[in-house]
């Protein structure tokens, strides 16, 4: 005898996938974990913690997580510049709670490049900056 299935049951859906913002707070200062962020300060975190983890090196991340910043390294500083925005947007982006990214500067100091953007959020705007060794 097999089993018969009812369409009628099988509705069609969505399923909405929502990264979580309650996360544990990370104090950089003194290097340890220490209680629970959420909000504003969670995409804060969030956001550092992407821009800080390669993308693919660590098989305990998705290879959605991560920025693929290392491939930089050594190339001519305006393809640097136009692939961080690219690179920085495409990882930030991954998180549902942050919308857009923009407003990019970049200051170039010896080998290093100083890139400040602002991330459109469901918190607000956040203005953030990382470093890169080119």
């Amino acid at each position: 005898m097999i089993p018969k299935i009812n369409d009628e049951l099988m509705a069609d859906f969505e399923e909405a996938i929502q990264q979580p913002s309650k996360t544990y707070k990370l104090d950089l200062e003194r290097k340890r974990v220490i209680g629970y962020v959420d909000g504003r300060e969670a995409i804060e975190q969030f956001i550092y913690k992407t821009l800080s983890t390669e993308r693919y090196d660590h098989i305990i991340y998705s290879w959605d997580y991560g920025a693929e910043i290392a491939q930089l390294f050594g190339k001519p500083i305006p393809f640097v510049y136009s692939e961080l925005k690219r690179l920085i947007t495409e990882a930030l982006t991954q998180d549902d709670r942050i919308e857009s990214v923009d407003a990019f500067s970049f200051e170039k100091n010896k080998s290093k490049v100083l890139v400040k953007f602002t991330a459109r959020t469901t918190e607000g705007e956040i203005e953030a900056e990382s470093e890169v060794v080119v």
